[in-house]
């Protein structure tokens, strides 16, 4: 069986390298995931990969398969659906997958194993949090609006990204939230200090630097970041 020798641990990689890879299809990639998903063709669905990649592909051939199977026949309601209401109709299906697969993969766990996983993996945001841009607390963007207008850069002094007002500011220990996290607005993965981070001016949303293709010493030259669907929309008009 496929579950067997898992630890919580190797689980936990395994779904967040498979939901960083949807994650990338259903944002970054998104023009390119939507032109895959071709209503004329056959039953379609979208794959998370461990290495972090995503593939559109026709279902496992094998019955029953080897592991749980992403929800079939994505593409025939692309076309009939708003863009944004199809896509957020993935995001839930693709959830609905990564879940399914991870507690397959921990078949073998025991009672106290599987709670530790599945509160690992609700502590990040859902797929369709992230596509559909729901966040767990209300926006305060007058406080990093503030922080900025006070002259704070996208980059501390050692060249890491400045965490978030909401968790920095000293001013806003008091407030109900303040032990909110920054998310970053590509693959919902929670603030570290130990990596690069870049907010967008527009969105005033922040990223991974690898998340957005953007390195320390690449963002010196940038005066006004956009985030990659500010661009895309700036581009339309």
């Amino acid at each position: 069986m496929a579950s067997s020798a898992r630890t919580v641990e190797e689980i936990f990689k395994d779904y967040t390298a498979r939901r960083t890879a949807i994650l990338r299809a259903l944002t970054l990639d998104v023009d390119h995931f939507y032109g895959l998903c071709d209503p004329d063709r056959e039953n379609l669905c979208l794959y998370g990969h461990p290495n972090e990649s995503w593939e559109v592909s026709l279902p496992a051939e094998e019955v029953p398969a080897e592991l749980p199977e992403p929800a079939l026949g994505i593409n025939f309601a692309r076309d009939g659906m708003n863009r944004k209401d199809w896509l957020s109709l993935v995001a839930v299906h693709s959830d609905s997958w990564l879940i399914s697969l991870a507690f397959y993969l921990a078949a073998r766990l025991n009672r106290n194993e599987r709670k530790h996983l599945f509160t690992m993996m609700n502590d990040l945001p859902t797929v369709f949090e992230v596509v559909t841009e729901r966040k767990p607390v209300k926006d305060k963007p007058s406080i990093e609006s503030e922080s900025k207008s006070q002259g704070s850069t996208k980059r501390s002094s050692d060249g890491q990204v400045k965490s978030n007002p909401k968790i920095a500011d000293a001013d806003y220990e008091d407030n109900e939230d303040e032990h909110v996290e920054t998310l970053c607005g590509s693959c919902g993965g929670n603030y570290n200090a130990d990596e690069f981070w870049i907010g967008c001016d527009v969105c005033e949303r922040w990223f991974h630097g690898k998340c957005v293709k953007i390195t320390p010493a690449k963002a010196e030259s940038i005066k006004q970041y956009k985030c990659p669907s500010c661009s895309m929309r700036s581009g339309r008009h």
